[in-house]
């Protein structure tokens, strides 16, 4: 037992699907092909934002550095992802393992409150629409961005530093595509007990608390609505606020069911898929989702390809 104490695992090994072969090679092609789709519509908003005058918005402003996050979530997994589903070498690391764990908690951490600032933005918009550009300043819009990467650090910060510094002394096989925090502190050989109140502890502090900010916003728009005198003023009103519902529902739906929730019995099937609809999914729908119910992106859109024709038939 002391020799197997003083064993300090190096590497760990990605269980993924545990699918047979010709299965992980189907799993391959359409994860390549909608990590293709999620590259392609991020970055595409991204660039409309860059460079079209109309979307020089605080909404589009924020909107632009979702599809960052997006883009930084899914890559965090993916590529790793798809290495070890084509080659069948399924190992990461520890520093690996832990750098990733890391890093798609901080961009997920972030965007939880990006999503929030989304909602506050909303609420300034519908509310204060006299005031709205006063207020939402490029300074108030760049110290909101530098407050949700500030928080996604600060929240995740203890439970990095609990779990780094636990004893990982065999077996080493993750029963997840990615080093998530669940299946990890199960490989601990120690009580893990404070880890995990840790983590569901600051998972309720960031999912509900940005919930929370997210459900009083559209509270305050709702009832501000309701009193615009036109139905058509109403329904422009609303539409502004479709999409980033829709995107909220989405995400917040999902990680709810992974994380907020003491661990009863082996829910990690379950959580792997609950966490498939947040790393690969939502991410590829986000642009289509925001683009296809706004018509300053579609014509920002329309604008940027007729150009991009133009140059290519000079």
């Amino acid at each position: 037992m002391e020799k197997s104490n003083n064993t300090v695992v190096t590497e760990f090994i990605l269980l993924g699907f545990q699918s047979i072969h010709s299965v992980e090679i189907l799993i391959f092609i359409t994860f390549v092909f909608v990590y293709a789709l999620t590259l392609a519509g991020n970055i595409t908003i991204i660039i409309l934002v860059l460079t079209s005058r109309q979307l020089q918005l605080p909404m589009y402003f924020f909107l632009s550095n979702l599809s960052f996050l997006e883009l930084m979530i899914t890559s965090t997994v993916m590529p790793k992802m798809l290495v070890n589903l084509i080659t069948g070498k399924k190992t990461i690391s520890f520093v690996g393992c832990l750098t990733q764990s890391f890093f798609y908690f901080l961009m997920g951490s972030t965007e939880f409150f990006i999503l929030a600032v989304m909602s506050f933005d909303r609420y300034l918009a519908v509310c204060y629409t006299l005031r709205y550009a006063s207020i939402m300043n490029n300074k108030a819009c760049f110290q909101l961005l530098m407050g949700t990467w500030v928080g996604g650090f600060l929240i995740i910060l203890v439970p990095s530093i609990v779990t780094a510094g636990l004893p990982f002394c065999g077996p080493n096989l993750v029963n997840h595509f990615f080093c998530d925090s669940a299946p990890l502190l199960k490989l601990v050989c120690a009580d893990t007990s404070l880890a995990e109140q840790v983590d569901f502890g600051t998972s309720c502090i960031l999912l509900l608390g940005s919930l929370l900010i997210t459900v009083v916003s559209y509270i305050y728009i709702i009832c501000a609505v309701l009193q615009l005198p036109t139905a058509q003023g109403r329904q422009k009103a609303f539409s502004t606020c479709v999409s980033h519902i829709t995107v909220v529902t989405l995400y917040y739906g999902s990680s709810i069911f992974i994380y907020v929730r003491p661990s009863k019995g082996n829910v990690l099937d379950f959580n792997k898929m609950g966490t498939v609809l947040n790393t690969m999914v939502t991410p590829m729908l986000n642009p289509f989702i925001y683009s296809l119910r706004n018509e300053k992106v579609k014509n920002s859109l329309r604008s940027v390809l007729k150009k991009s024709i133009g140059i290519l038939k000079k």
